[in-house]
């Protein structure tokens, strides 16, 4: 797998793993203005010693994200019975003075800390998640190069994500024509699905041709992006978030022997963790649980601070 450019170098791509491809960095840095084109000799398929070629695709400047912030959003007020709940919409702005991109992408990455309730060895975690969405902004019907306010991401109360500490890193692309339509057709059909019109997503032709078969149809895009990016901290009081520990107190069970002993037999499979020991209190007792969660949060993220993760002023 070759990267070539439209100056007549060329660049060897290495797998890293089954599907990923890296180029040597110190050898290779994407330049604004320039065409690149990606060859891909596949080798033998099916009796056929194959080569794939996509069509030259120039990097295009991307302005930096001007704004990134968030409002605290109402999804229901506080009744006799309820508590109110919020949710927070996020927003960006950015502004190109200089005209240069008119077609833009955004991909994100959230992460969140997370704070089991208990005195367990393992109670602090970050969990982190990747955007699955496709967002994508066209400016050139526009009177001028600015973005305002584009909803990137709501959070609702149905999540912890905001219980104690959150982040978002948003990554801004430089997009050209063809890349943007290649982009607006993925979205077509994953926000039309089930329709009896929608999109068949093999149909999307992409910039990726065989040279020595014209009329293979190959499936595929070769994007050449510039990238600028952002990051934010919330750390403000949300109301009314889902709480996922309210259930983990599953059983209570008195002694002061081993708790093992005393475990119910529910059947096999089924296992009970100590959540709370108590030996020592009069009587002694012993809290358990049924849910692995409520006491190792390595099951839902790491224990590993990310590198970037700042602690609140």
């Amino acid at each position: 797998m070759i990267i070539k450019d439209d100056s007549g170098n060329s660049y060897d791509l290495t797998e890293i793993a089954g599907g990923v491809y890296i180029t040597d960095s110190s050898e290779f840095r994407g330049i604004i203005g320039r065409k690149y084109t990606l060859l891909i000799h596949a080798g033998s398929l099916e009796a056929k010693n194959y080569s794939y070629e996509s069509s030259p695709m120039e990097m295009i400047a991307v302005s930096d994200i001007g704004n990134l912030n968030y409002e605290k959003t109402l999804i229901a007020p506080e009744d006799t019975y309820h508590k109110q709940k919020d949710g927070c919409q996020i927003y960006l702005d950015s502004y190109d003075p200089e005209d240069r991109c008119k077609f833009y992408r955004w991909n994100y990455e959230e992460t969140w800390e997370i704070q089991i309730p208990y005195g367990v060895e393992n109670n602090i975690c970050w969990v982190s998640n990747n955007s699955n969405s496709i967002l994508i902004k066209n400016t050139s019907i526009l009177s001028e190069n600015r973005i305002t306010r584009l909803p990137l991401l709501f959070i609702s109360d149905q999540t912890d994500r905001l219980m104690q500490r959150y982040s978002i890193n948003v990554n801004q692309y430089s997009l050209n024509y063809d890349e943007y339509l290649y982009w607006e057709k993925l979205q077509r059909v994953t926000q039309d699905v089930g329709s009896m019109y929608d999109i068949v997503p093999s149909s999307i032709q992409g910039n990726m041709h065989c040279i020595e078969d014209p009329n293979e149809k190959v499936l595929g895009f070769f994007s050449v992006s510039a990238r600028t990016s952002r990051r934010i901290f919330i750390d403000e009081y949300f109301s009314g978030i889902v709480y996922p520990y309210l259930n983990c107190e599953t059983m209570k069970l008195y002694g002061d022997g081993d708790p093992a002993r005393m475990y119910p037999d529910f059947g096999i499979g089924f296992v009970l963790w100590v959540l709370i020991d108590a030996t020592n209190s009069k009587p002694p007792y012993w809290i358990m649980t049924d849910d692995k969660t409520c006491l190792d949060c390595t099951v839902r993220g790491t224990k590993i601070k990310p590198a970037f993760w700042e602690d609140p002023q």
